[in-house]
């Protein structure tokens, strides 16, 4: 076992666990590496690392920690799950009291709830974290949003800091998020808006190509233009260079990709957690759900010889149009990063976190995914407001969202009249009209509930928290159900 001088180990030498490392060793931290197989350390050293003295190879979790200087500090980058769960219970029995292990894999923030437990309770510290920015976040500056074990952030805060992608003025897109699973929490937020961001930029696509009869380099021209303007971000910058690629032979290489999308289940539990606790991320939940109708390729095709849409109208690929669709692109986008933050609210309240959502539109700012211009605007709208319930409520997110209405609206008669599918982009205009109408449907709803099942309402014209019951037919009596909400 040789000497202890390492600054931090990383185990799973997969894309990301790579090439965090290597981000890591440029900053002039000593890495120890680590692999369950073995031939994978011989690989990275003999590639990637190659020549990097200061990146060491261990063949055993034994001389992993016994090259780290203390207070240790390990990395998980492993597959999500029982893998992770697996090493945990073995650097336990080896690591000390004051060391921490660290899970930066796509973890359920409930795993991270438990883990922190089991691992304090054996006087270790725990760090869940999020880490976000592909292959080429982690090797040239992730977004990272770390939670955990509080006294754990003091020993892992240079590290991470150095390592993370930096604002314009040099703020590193890294800052401590909370206690136990919150890191987690917030970067599953985090992916479930970029669930919605790409599916509102897939049907922006689809409308353009199916609807207006655009080619590939046109739409590749439009989605040069709007990265100029208030839709500059990330995502839409590779979807410009996506529809713009040829392979060798000339042909597009996104005619060639079946339309069956993948996912990993982020976006799912942030749409779980938004039916546990209550908050209608409505867009997200569509983002989803058009992913999964997606792999019903065989079923589609089948359906598309027997169902019937509207008759083909000609083609109008007026600029007016395109404009349009950027506008309802944009509108849609607000609404669902505001569904987001309101998501992390309602979490923040439920689990005792205490939540900085200026700072996390700050670790958003550069590094991730999601990244996009407007993520200074959500910065400046919660340093105006700390308690903001919702960005629609911001001045210069409403007075952008009144600007774009008429496009937003006219965006989606458009896909209804061309029997265009755009769940996401309609569903964040239903929502929008819904948040801003005073008096919904709902009492018709609770009258119902209270017809069938004599579930109770409340009344306009009595404080709240009280409730009545009808006897609708004139045979339930006066005897109540219980009022409650799920």
């Amino acid at each position: 076992m040789g000497e202890a001088h390492a600054d931090i180990a990383v185990i799973g030498l997969a894309v990301m666990g790579q090439n965090l490392i290597l981000n890591m060793n440029d900053h002039g931290y000593e890495v120890v590496a680590f692999n369950r197989t073995l031939e994978r350390i011989d690989d990275f050293h003999a590639g990637a690392a190659s020549g990097r003295d200061t990146i060491v190879g261990a063949r055993s979790l034994e001389e992993l920690v016994g090259l780290l200087r203390r207070p240790r500090k390990v990395m998980l980058m492993v597959r999500a799950g029982q893998p992770t769960d697996d090493f945990i219970e073995q650097l336990a029995a080896l690591l000390e009291p004051g060391d921490v292990i660290i899970d930066g894999g796509n973890a359920n923030f409930y795993d991270t709830i438990r883990r922190a437990k089991y691992v304090e309770e054996r006087g270790l510290l725990f760090v869940g974290t999020g880490v976000s920015g592909g292959e080429e976040g982690a090797r040239h500056g992730p977004s990272i949003m770390p939670g955990g074990s509080p006294e754990a952030w003091p020993l892992v805060q240079e590290i991470f800091q150095a390592i993370a992608a930096k604002t314009q003025d040099g703020t590193p897109c890294c800052e401590w998020v909370g206690d136990d699973g919150a890191g987690h929490y917030v970067k599953m937020t985090h992916n479930g808006i970029e669930y919605g961001d790409m599916q509102v930029i897939c049907e922006a696509y689809h409308l353009m190509r199916d609807g207006l009869g655009l080619d590939a380099e046109e739409m590749a021209a439009v989605f040069d233009g709007w990265n100029e303007g208030e839709l500059n971000s990330y995502l839409i910058e590779i979807t410009r260079d996506i529809l713009a690629y040829r392979d060798a032979s000339g042909e597009l290489v996104l005619d060639q990709i079946l339309d069956t999308a993948g996912q990993k289940g982020t976006g799912k539990w942030t749409s779980v957690s938004s039916l546990d606790l209550g908050v209608p991320v409505t867009l997200i939940g569509e983002a989803v759900y058009a992913r999964c109708l997606s792999a019903l390729k065989d079923e589609r095709v089948a359906a598309s010889r027997v169902l019937t849409g509207p008759a083909e109208k000609e083609v109008d690929a007026d600029p007016g149009v395109v404009e349009a669709i950027g506008q309802a692109l944009l509108a849609s986008k607000i609404v669902s990063y505001a569904q987001g933050f309101m998501l992390m609210r309602a979490a923040a309240a439920s689990f005792g976190w205490q939540l900085d959502y200026g700072a996390i539109a700050l670790m958003w700012r550069e590094g991730c995914i999601i990244r996009s211009q407007f993520l200074d605007r959500i910065q400046e709208a919660f340093e105006r407001d700390p308690d903001l319930p919702s960005l629609l409520l911001d001045d210069y997110f409403s007075e952008v969202l009144a600007r774009c209405q008429a496009g937003w609206r006219g965006t989606v008669q458009l896909a209804i009249e061309r029997g265009i599918p755009v769940p996401a982009i309609s569903s964040a205009l239903a929502f929008y009209d819904a948040y801003r109408t005073e008096r919904l449907p709902a009492n018709l709803l609770q009258a119902q509930r209270d017809y069938f099942g004599a579930h109770t309402y409340e009344r306009l014209d009595q404080p709240r928290g009280e409730y009545f019951h009808t006897d609708w037919t004139g045979k339930g009596g006066a005897i109540a159900s219980s009022s409650y909400s799920v």
